[in-house]
Formats: structure tokens, C-alpha cells, sequence
């Protein structure tokens, strides 16, 4: 997982989430994760269908530790 944290005064923006995108081309990893403190957004990618899809909630440690 990747967890990007911005400042409470920043907006979350597609073009934030852009940023992270571009920081996982390389690593490769299923989750991503924005915050501001305020609002929070968690991704789920799919790298077979190439796609993703935003979460209700932040995934729990355990979960994430059996995916490794």
C-alpha cells in the first residue's frame, strides 16, 4: 500500500490521486491511499483487468499482511 498525506487545507483531486498513480507505475502495489486528515481514499487495483476501485473503508493490517 501506498498512502499519500496531504495537508488538511488540500483539497483530494483527481489530480492528487494522479500523483499517486505515478509513484506506483513503478512499485506496483494493490492499495492506494490519499488522505488529508479530513477525507481519506482508499483504491483497490486490479492489475489482470486493469482497473480499480475506491473502498468504503481502509483495509485492516492483517488483511493487507496476507496479500503480501
Amino acid at each position: 500500500m501506498i498512502i499519500e498525506y496531504k495537508a488538511p487545507h488540500i483539497e483530494i483531486t483527481s489530480a492528487v490521486f494522479d500523483q499517486i498513480v505515478r509513484y506506483n507505475m513503478v512499485l506496483h502495489v494493490k492499495y492506494l491511499t490519499v488522505s488529508n486528515g479530513i477525507r481519506h481514499f482508499c483504491c483497490k487495483i486490479d492489475y489482470k483487468k486493469q482497473t480499480y476501485a475506491f473502498l468504503e473503508d481502509i483495509p485492516e493490517y492483517n488483511l493487507l499482511e496476507k496479500i503480501v
